[in-house]
């Protein structure tokens, strides 16, 4: 089922045909309408007509004006309200990419659309700021509330945070009002957020801070660290790689992404080839190194207890912890068999 009943093009075409020759075709190449869908600057208008980029705005604002008085705009009062029921649909208050994308995948339909926007008097262009991205509206009341409280959410968002869709979707929600809260379901908030600058998406559909390396990783390191994260248990690097080529659609070759993993200190190498996040409680260091750290805070072991322990940490044959506790420059027994630093 289409979210819109009827054709941009065609609703285009009646209201431009009210229009005189150059009126229309400045509005024409301004909004992308004719045979390619780029839209064209003031200037470019302005050069090609002999006229200064000034002129040419005020012929774009009589143009529209003149097609908002015409008989014609009465024939697009269905495909406007249409579009309205659209908006509510999304929220009331949509970023421009979001709903053009929501609308249609073709750029010339894109450009219809927008321009539809631009002319009817139901709805309102939001001009984008450090917030906000630009934005529609067909209601100014509702879209201040729910810019109040995505900023309450930009406040509440630290740098490193990770957030799942009901998370964040239950914190949005508890910034709106009770009225709004009995209108609005998760598809509306998501559209909400599509609003912010501030609050980004991952592909593993994480919302953060839009610009840390957790929501746009910057390289490898950063994608090996969300795959990891998201797995949530060690991996081998080459499984690593493998998803984060499927994930991200990046290539990513298994030596590379090892080497990239040895060098940063949130990766912590836990057995052949297998990597853990340092964030899980894994030390860095070698088998002996993890079992002097173990003696050290714990005093005197058995080597069932050593083992167990080790183990938590590193993904070792039982033998791999037997063979360093024998290395007597480190380790020892005491009298009651237990082990201990040298």
């Amino acid at each position: 089922m289409t979210e819109i009943s009827f054709k941009p093009q065609n609703i285009t075409k009646i209201l431009v045909a009210s229009l005189k020759e150059r009126p229309r075709e400045v509005v024409i190449q301004r909004f992308g309408l004719g045979s390619s869908p780029k839209r064209k600057t003031l200037e470019a208008i302005g050069n090609e007509y002999g006229v200064t980029r000034e002129r040419v705005r005020q012929i774009e604002n009589f143009a529209l004006d003149s097609m908002r008085k015409s008989a014609a705009i009465k024939r697009a009062k269905e495909a406007f309200q249409n579009l309205v029921d659209v908006f509510g649909k999304k929220g009331w208050v949509v970023s421009e990419k979001d709903v053009l994308d929501f609308l249609s995948k073709d750029e010339k339909t894109k450009n219809h659309i927008h321009f539809l926007l631009v002319l009817g008097d139901e709805f309102t262009k939001m001009k984008e700021d450090e917030e906000f991205h630009h934005r529609w509206t067909v209601d100014k009341k509702m879209s201040e509330q729910v810019q109040d409280s995505l900023r309450c959410l930009h406040k509440k968002i630290d740098k490193d945070d990770l957030i799942s869709d009901k998370d964040i979707y239950e914190m949005v929600k508890s910034y709106v009002g009770d009225d709004l809260k009995k209108k609005i379901d998760e598809e509306i908030i998501r559209s909400w957020l599509k609003i912010s600058k501030i609050v980004g998406q991952n592909n593993f559909g994480e919302w953060g801070f839009a610009q840390s390396a957790n929501i746009h990783p910057r390289g490898m390191r950063d994608l090996a660290f969300l795959v990891l994260r998201k797995q949530g248990s060690p991996m081998h690097f080459s499984e690593v790689a493998k998803t984060i080529s499927k994930s991200f659609s990046k290539s990513a070759h298994p030596a590379t992404v090892h080497n990239e993993l040895i060098k940063d200190k949130r990766f912590v190498l836990v057995g052949r080839g297998l990597y853990a996040l340092a964030d899980w409680g894994y030390s860095k260091g070698t088998v002996r190194d993890v079992i002097k750290n173990i003696l050290k805070k714990n005093g005197p072991l058995s080597k069932k207890d050593i083992n167990a322990l080790v183990l938590k940490e590193r993904h070792v044959k039982e033998n791999t912890i037997l063979v360093n506790l024998q290395n007597s420059k480190y380790f020892k027994r005491n009298k009651e068999g237990y082990y201990t630093l040298v």
